[in-house]
């Protein structure tokens, strides 16, 4: 009787715990201009007071989830190494201390559901931050969890 009941058991379990059919997402989201004008690029340059328009395609193979997009100063020139462009250096504001940079550091969802994404916004640009070198990032979030990141070095004049 308790083998019997054992057999029961474990089959339950097994049955419970069984195969899903869909598979694990295990990729990466992709971060890219494919069918659109991606913007900004490296090496752009942008004044106070204007506007940052930014615009990149998102894809992944099961579902997307949402994005940051961060501007922050590069002033100090370090390196986010997800792209090998390095711009010519700005000599006048070269390793030079920031002392009112500019911090953009917002998030955003895209809708559920979603395999294919193109984000598009205008962001203001402050017209009393530190010129020199910023950087752009944008972090690309799938509902999986898995994250693409990109980044773009941007002058502000």
């Amino acid at each position: 009787m308790k083998k019997t009941i054992s057999i029961a058991v474990v089959l339950t379990a097994l049955l419970a715990c069984g195969s899903d059919d869909e598979t694990k997402d295990m990729t990466y989201p992709v971060i890219s201009g494919e069918g659109v004008t991606e913007n900004p690029v490296d090496c752009q340059t942008y004044r106070r007071g204007d506007v940052l328009p930014v615009c990149f395609a998102f894809t992944d193979d099961t579902e997307l989830g949402n994005y940051n997009i961060e501007v922050h100063s590069n002033h100090d020139h370090h390196s986010h190494s997800t792209s090998a462009t390095e711009c010519e250096e700005d000599h006048d504001h070269e390793h030079a201390d920031a002392v009112n940079p500019w911090v953009f550091n917002q998030d955003y969802a895209i809708p559920a559901g979603l395999r294919a994404y193109t984000a598009t916004h205008e962001i203001a640009i402050p017209s009393d931050i530190d010129p020199g070198d910023y950087h752009f990032m944008v972090r690309l979030t799938d509902r999986a969890g898995w994250q693409s990141l990109k980044a773009v070095a941007i002058r502000i004049e």
